[in-house]
């Protein structure tokens, strides 16, 4: 099929990259154990016994032997506020460039593709020190096109010389109370906060649940630098990424303390997601981007 060269020209970047992810991952999912699962309640959902059949689609029941009804946009209602932390400890990353931000704000960008795909409405919120970007849910064309030119800013490069600190319970109580109406609330942080009991964090999260919105934490990592801190046997200078401050310092001489720290950490952090019932998903930057969108896909079937 030739490609339609006003709809491309009509997309950024980061929305054309995003509509090949999703695409891609869609049609996986189709060749997968899940098929009949993917996205198919974007534009349909599961026949009820007992309704019209009038609005069955029957092509989809020939291809997935099972009853769905084509749903119209009045009926699709999903709210969902996407939330990037953007403090500069997010620029840590591999040596191909990949950092916790850009990952996150590819991952974002095919979430925001794909609520846009299912006609939801979308908001984005970016924190760092503050709250630096806060709009409500919406669904209009407009709106989405200037999600992705924000999303675009944030791929800008930053000085090395920037050091964003991360007050990220802060953050997520003001944006707990700046979402009005009940919404899935999607978290992009490696949930590292600057000088602040993790307690206070805790609570930060346990918020937005009081407010009734349903919450999915992607906890983004470089697995094996920031875990399983695999380092080669010689000595580095390790930088504090949101205050400048170095030190010089042999990895095997503190590697097993920091791990189990680490570890602890993970594991405190994972029991308080479970407690206060927020999805708790570890997103490794070096893994592809199926480890954000089936998370996703399944907690929006189970809000259905």
């Amino acid at each position: 099929m030739p490609l339609d060269q006003q709809k491309l020209q009509s997309l950024s970047h980061l929305e054309f990259l995003s509509k090949q992810v999703v695409e891609g991952f869609i049609t996986g999912l189709h060749k997968s154990p899940f098929h009949g699962f993917s996205v198919e309640f974007a534009e349909h959902r599961i026949y009820n016994t007992g309704e019209p059949t009038r609005h069955i689609d029957w092509k989809l029941f020939a291809r997935t032997d099972k009853l769905f009804v084509k749903r119209y946009e009045e009926e699709t209602n999903l709210r969902c506020q996407i939330v990037i932390d953007d403090s500069s400890s997010m620029y840590f990353g591999s040596k191909e460039g990949t950092t916790k931000l850009i990952f996150s704000i590819h991952c974002a960008a095919a979430l925001a593709y794909l609520l846009k795909k299912q006609r939801d409405a979308i908001g984005l919120s970016i924190f760092s020190d503050k709250v630096e970007l806060h709009t409500q849910a919406k669904s209009n064309y407009a709106h989405q096109k200037m999600l992705f030119a924000e999303l675009e800013k944030l791929l800008a490069p930053i000085s090395e010389e920037t050091h964003k600190k991360s007050f990220t319970a802060n953050a997520l109580h003001e944006i707990a109370e700046s979402i009005h109406k009940r919404s899935l609330v999607i978290i992009f942080s490696d949930m590292m906060e600057s000088g602040k009991k993790s307690e206070e964090l805790f609570s930060a999260l346990q918020h937005l649940r009081h407010n009734k919105h349903e919450v999915i934490l992607f906890h983004v990592v470089d697995k094996s630098k920031e875990l399983d801190f695999e380092f080669e046997n010689r000595p580095y200078n390790f930088i504090d990424m949101e205050t400048g401050e170095r030190v010089k310092i042999h990895p095997n001489e503190i590697k097993e303390t920091y791990v189990r720290s680490m570890a602890e950490y993970k594991k405190e952090l994972m029991l308080h997601c479970a407690q206060y019932r927020i999805d708790f998903v570890e997103a490794d930057i070096k893994e592809g981007f199926q480890q954000v969108l089936m998370p996703y896909l399944i907690k929006r079937s189970k809000m259905q």
